[in-house]
């Protein structure tokens, strides 16, 4: 059996976020409503809990709006791209920590440490929830 779709202040309370997030996020192409009703209302799907939930781990990390947007909306032939831009991202940070001095070490160990969480998240993003 199928979930039944929220309306927009059901999917913000299941969320825990505001209305205002909703329509932020629906404005920025991160959620989009699954259908509308005869009196025009937004009704989304079930899964976008989970989508919101995505969003905001990867904005707790830093990662900017932008560009969750653009990786959650990316084609799936787009995402070989992504791999190879954080593959070479992650030699560089290798190349960086294998000359630091002492000090700047305890620095790059935080910023590897940010970035296998964000790998780390991205796969567990399950494909329900990106966009088609």
């Amino acid at each position: 059996m199928t979930e039944a779709l929220l309306k927009i202040g059901e999917l913000a309370a299941r969320a825990g976020v505001s209305i205002r997030t909703v329509d932020y996020y629906t404005t920025l192409g991160l959620i989009s409503p699954a259908q509308r009703t005869a009196s025009n209302y937004r009704l989304y799907s079930p899964a976008d809990v989970d989508r919101i939930h995505l969003v905001q781990r990867l904005e707790v990390h830093g990662v900017p709006l932008e560009e969750i947007t653009t990786a959650l909306n990316a084609r799936q032939a787009d995402v070989a791209a992504i791999l190879d831009r954080v593959d070479t991202d992650l030699q560089s940070l290798q190349a960086a920590a294998d000359a630091a001095s002492p000090e700047m070490q305890g620095l790059l160990a935080v910023i590897a440490t940010r970035v296998h969480s964000l790998i780390t998240i991205a796969l567990q993003i399950s494909p329900d929830t990106l966009l088609p």
